[in-house]
């Protein structure tokens, strides 16, 4: 196997024996797989397009395939194997479809490629990323494939409450195409990795509409930290529709349900707050899942990526439950929705009734749900305290949170941080200090919570409207620092978004990502002020004084 597209790839070069996610080789190259036949539909798929032929069904495969390939999305072989069976079969049925209307195809090999599902593992040498030997070429590709791979998220995210936007698949198209080509150099690599990021801030605010849309614009909530003496469910993930269903089959079980890691910003949603059996938030971040899981006694459902394969000998091993996009040996998966129905989750809520109450591991409240919306309507609050020197700088500090050592940075940051500067932060990295006794300025929390790493879109128009409202012309003059924290794909959409949109300097931590080439790396410094991060200290010398 090979695979560096998370920053814990080992030795931040790339897992060759067994992934630090716990991926296995045999399923990364199956992944691998899945993604060289993708390509080969997405070809097929475009050039239908341009005679405007495309398959809708194509369309909705093309993002599963992607999102299930993102880290911590899907340990199930068998499911994996499944996916690229339906990826080859379709891709038959419209290459069939174009010879019947005449239509010439590309003659690219993952256009033609044929092979029997047994026979995946000894082809996916030849497809891995390695077979691109130019480094720099390789670099831009992948740059472009983990873009659209968290682009994916947030499609499927947005298709699951019927918003879509046909110009995304067509980048995705695009993109994939731009992958398999050898007739693209550098400088086109990079425009179409700016492209993505484009299509980037149009997948955020499809999804923003979607969610915002659906549940209603988040507002300011206390999320109750501690438990109730029911049986629970906890769900983890990022999927709001399934929170959503499962909520509505619990009513009146006698079980509750408590979010983990990124379903945190769920509180926050008027939508949610009609059911009497949401609780609250069990736990951290998604790394801390072994431990919390062992002490929440019920099951766990996933239903996207945040996946940590667990021990053979964890007392939860056996209450896992999969959906969407993620999988996992062992675990149960719970069927795509028909359409007008509902998914079943009358298994877990049975295995609930069983289970003992959640142990409380802590207790007290969370202040959350610092969505745009809502900080817009304190726009003039915050605007009053800059212009009165009460706070000086804004912190952006969205991203992911990890296992490392050295993400212990990002708390002593937040500690060290002058008391008149904001975080604004979205993504699980808030878990390194949303608890902190950070305090407020002028009423203002010190840390603006506007939701998951999707939600990153919410810090985008909180940086426009304080443009705005200063009577700017740059976004990079505002009194605002970027310190991101990374861990897989959706933060790589995320970073691309920020420079379509033109953010400068942006620091990203705690490595840079290992798939960029210097050659690659020199170019973002250069043309982007793109930056790793130092010590605490130096830092806020350098950044905040």
């Amino acid at each position: 196997m090979f695979c560096f597209q998370c920053q814990e790839t080992a030795g931040n070069k790339g897992c060759s024996i067994k992934g630090v996610c716990g991926k296995e080789p045999q399923t990364s190259n199956y992944m691998d797989m899945l993604l060289y036949a993708t390509r080969g539909l997405a070809i097929v798929n475009k050039k239908l397009r341009e005679n405007k032929l495309s398959s809708k069904k194509a369309e909705h495969v093309i993002v599963d395939a992607l999102f299930s390939t993102i880290t911590n999305a899907n340990f199930d072989d068998n499911a994996i194997i499944a996916k690229i069976d339906n990826v080859f079969r379709l891709k038959d049925t419209l290459i069939a479809l174009a010879k019947e209307k005449g239509i010439t195809l590309p003659e690219m090999d993952e256009v033609w490629f044929k092979v029997e599902s047994h026979d995946y593992l000894s082809f996916a040498s030849k497809v891995g990323v390695l077979n691109e030997t130019n480094e720099d070429i390789r670099s831009l590709k992948q740059l472009s494939m983990y873009g659209i791979k968290g682009l994916a998220a947030y499609a499927e995210h947005a298709l699951n409450l019927k918003h879509e936007d046909e110009s995304l698949y067509e980048i995705l198209e695009e993109a994939l195409y731009g992958i398999s080509s050898h007739d693209l150099g550098a400088e086109e690599l990079t425009a179409l990795v700016l492209k993505v990021g484009s299509a980037g801030v149009t997948a955020m605010a499809l999804l923003d509409k979607a969610n915002t849309s659906t549940y209603g614009n988040p507002e300011i909530t206390k999320v109750n930290l501690g438990v109730r003496n029911n049986p629970g469910i906890l769900i983890s993930g990022h999927d709001l529709k399934d929170l959503e269903e499962l909520l509505e089959q619990t009513q009146g079980t006698g079980v509750d349900v408590y979010t983990h890691g990124e379903m945190l910003p769920a509180n926050s949603y008027p939508f949610f707050k009609k059911y009497p059996n949401f609780v609250g938030n069990y736990g951290g971040s998604w790394w801390h899942q072994r431990e919390e899981f062992s002490t929440f006694n019920g099951p766990i459902l996933f239903t996207t990526n945040c996946i940590v394969p667990p021990l053979k000998d964890a007392n939860y091993k056996d209450k896992i439950f999969t959906t969407g996009s993620s999988g996992l040996t062992g675990s149960l998966h719970i069927a795509p929705r028909e359409e007008g129905k509902q998914k079943d989750f009358s298994k877990i809520i049975e295995m609930a009734k069983q289970c003992n109450p959640p142990q409380e591991i802590e207790s007290g409240e969370l202040i959350a749900g610092f969505a745009h919306n809502q900080v817009l309507q304190l726009a003039d609050k915050v605007v009053d305290a800059v212009k009165q020197g009460l706070i000086k700088k804004f912190i952006v500090m969205a991203g992911c949170d990890g296992r490392m050592k050295s993400r212990s940075y990002y708390t002593e940051f937040a500690q060290a941080l002058p008391n008149d500067t904001v975080i604004l932060t979205a993504g699980c990295a808030k878990y390194r200090y949303n608890k902190l006794p950070l305090g407020d300025i002028g009423g203002i929390p010190r840390v603006l919570d506007a939701g998951q790493c999707n939600d990153s879109y919410s810090l985008v128009v909180i940086a426009l409207a304080l443009k705005d409202a200063f009577g700017l012309d740059d976004i990079n003059k505002l009194p605002i620092v970027y310190n991101i924290a990374w861990y897989e794909q959706k933060a790589v959409i995320v970073l691309l978004a920020l420079l379509a949109l033109g953010v400068k300097n942006i620091h990203l931590g705690p490595t840079l990502p290992a798939f960029l080439s210097p050659n690659v790396t020199n170019v973002l410094v250069q043309n982007f002020g793109i930056g790793g991060i130092s010590t605490v200290e130096e830092d806020i010398k350098n950044w905040i004084a």
